[in-house]
């Protein structure tokens, strides 16, 4: 065959590549790029609600920088979101190894541990919310019925409990996610790393230090990852629980942006406040990447 026919022979190939490509980058660009684009558009702009919005340029960035509520929100969020992924982690684990010794009803077992994860986020709120109140919820009563306190605990009232009430609630929904990831991971490691390690003396600590860990590091990567961004953006708890208050002490970025957007309907700068999440979820985004690329 002749080179000029092999040469229109791989150009057809090529189109035929773009013509099935093309969609999916029409797709991209509408649901995806031109919303960022607008966003990024109206965050330098002062657009309020029915108003046509004028160029600022960067002045809603700088007044976030200088605004000290802004600065407690940021605070918060890492607080929130370090915190709940933390223990998210470590119970995950602990319900993915047993689990995995589990001999009967293991999948019932998993069936019951999903709940949480399964059940809408608002239900899981209101449930919370009901359950942290200070004349009748059962966190209080449990509490006065054993002996434990005299009197009721305001723990949705107090700056010092808000933040850990809103903290137990995003854990208790999110662990199961981390616990069937991990135990789905932990079958994929071949049962005969861990009985030759076994043979050869080594304790339960040390196969699971040796063994499980290195086997499940892309999976709990990936999974903690994924949990931080969904942490780092989640609404509904804290707002149903405690709105961000009392004060400021459990404001969080996507509170503060609703805040300003659907309450003070300052569309420009609270465009501003979520871009903020920008940077951070981008090198979240590379990491995991990278350690996918890396491990294949």
């Amino acid at each position: 065959m002749r080179p000029s026919a092999l040469r229109r022979g791989r150009v057809a190939d090529a189109l035929v590549g773009y013509v099935f490509v093309l969609p999916l980058c029409v797709l991209v660009l509408g649901l995806v790029a031109y919303p960022l684009g607008n966003a990024v558009w109206i965050s330098l702009t002062d657009k309020y609600v029915g108003y046509a919005p004028r160029f600022v340029g960067f002045a809603n960035y700088t007044a976030l920088a200088g605004d000290p509520i802004f600065h407690k929100v940021v605070r918060n969020s890492a607080v929130f979101t370090l915190a709940s992924v933390a223990v998210k982690v470590v119970l995950g684990m602990l319900m993915a190894l047993a689990l995995q010794r589990a001999l009967v009803a293991r999948s019932f077992l998993r069936s019951v541990l999903l709940v949480p994860w399964v059940i809408p986020t608002v239900v899981t709120a209101l449930t919370w919310h009901w359950m942290f109140n200070a004349l009748w919820g059962v966190i209080n009563v449990t509490l006065q019925t054993v002996g434990l306190q005299r009197e009721p605990i305001a723990w949705l009232g107090q700056p010092t409990t808000a933040m850990a009430a809103v903290v137990t609630a995003n854990i208790w929904r999110g662990f199961p996610f981390f616990g069937v990831s991990l135990l789905a991971g932990m079958q994929t490691i071949p049962r005969d790393l861990y009985e030759a390690a076994a043979v050869d003396g080594a304790s339960p600590a040390q196969r699971f230090w040796h063994i499980t860990l290195p086997g499940l590091r892309v999976v709990l990567l990936v999974t903690t990852l994924i949990s931080l961004i969904f942490t780092l953006n989640d609404f509904n708890i804290v707002y149903v629980l405690t709105r961000g208050g009392p004060g400021t002490a459990t404001h969080v970025l996507a509170t503060y942006t609703y805040e300003i957007g659907f309450q003070a309907l300052r569309w420009g700068k609270a465009v501003a406040v979520s871009m903020f999440l920008m940077p951070v979820i981008a090198v979240m985004i590379v990491i995991v990447t990278r350690s996918l690329t890396r491990e294949e």
